[in-house]
């Protein structure tokens, strides 16, 4: 669920000293970043020396009130345990799953205003492919938010791809029980309008197969340099129906509702 409260923090000195919920004090350094909701900066654990561009770590900073970064907490917290991340892989026979390694978090008090934080692997640049999305489906979360900002190659190992940001994550099954397919119009059009699943538009939660077909319209973008509707995207409506044109077009039973996506039964899971 998108937070009430969309207000950048006022950022925190260079300097400042948090200590998240384990007593690991941290260290922040240069803002290196922001999202829409929250800032990313340097940091490191060796408090007593200021922190230099050689780090492997970065920390996340919003206002307690935000939602995002609470949401992503709850992702890595139910999701993305080292653990559940190892057994994966073995059971896969992976070498590498592009999830970032989750340190800490906490909250901090500054100037009588409150923030919560996070502490993440440090990653590069942004990059535009990514392998990781069946670990977190499995795991009965969606990302709700894949584009070309939220892709990033690994800091100290270039040739690995990171999935980030799950600020906007959503929880389809909990408990193994699927959420109903249900069209609210009132919640039609969320997200990066080009990339918005034709579900998105109608106002559906997310799910798994509107992480494929964003993923899609991603790739077709990289791929092309285009996408058909990116000439009315100020109008969420006619780029609702320029996608569904172009599914009926590939896939003339898709798409219609929740049985169908994609030319699957997968429906609206």
């Amino acid at each position: 669920m998108a937070p009430k409260k969309k207000t950048l923090p006022c950022p925190l000195p260079e300097g400042w000293i948090v200590t998240d919920t384990e007593k690991r004090n941290w260290r922040l350094g240069k803002i290196i970043g922001e999202g829409g909701f929250g800032l990313i900066y340097l940091a490191s654990d060796h408090v007593e020396f200021p922190v230099t561009e050689a780090t492997d770590y970065v920390i996340k900073v919003e206002y307690h009130e935000n939602g995002p970064l609470f949401s992503e907490l709850k992702f890595y917290q139910r999701a993305a345990k080292s653990e559940s991340i190892r057994k994966w892989k073995r059971g896969k026979r992976l070498d590498f799953l592009g999830i970032p390694t989750y340190w800490g978090s906490g909250l901090s008090e500054y100037n009588g205003t409150r923030y919560r934080f996070m502490v993440l692997d440090r990653l590069g640049d942004d990059l535009q492919k990514v392998d990781v999305l069946e670990y977190i489906h499995d795991n009965e979360y969606v990302h709700s938010d894949i584009k070309a900002a939220n892709l990033l190659l690994g800091h100290r190992d270039p040739h690995n791809v990171y999935l980030a940001d799950y600020g906007l994550s959503y929880r389809y099954s909990p408990n193994g029980e699927h959420k109903d397919y249900k069209e609210n119009p009132k919640k039609g059009h969320n997200g990066t309008i080009e990339y918005t699943s034709i579900d998105a538009h109608r106002g559906v939660a997310p799910s798994r197969r509107g992480d494929l077909e964003v993923l899609g319209y991603c790739l077709l973008h990289w791929q092309s340099g285009t996408l058909p509707w990116l000439s009315v995207l100020r109008n969420p409506v006619q780029v609702q129906e320029a996608k569904a044109k172009y599914a009926r077009f590939i896939f003339p039973s898709s798409l219609t509702g929740p049985e169908t996506a994609l030319g699957c039964g997968c429906g609206g899971r």
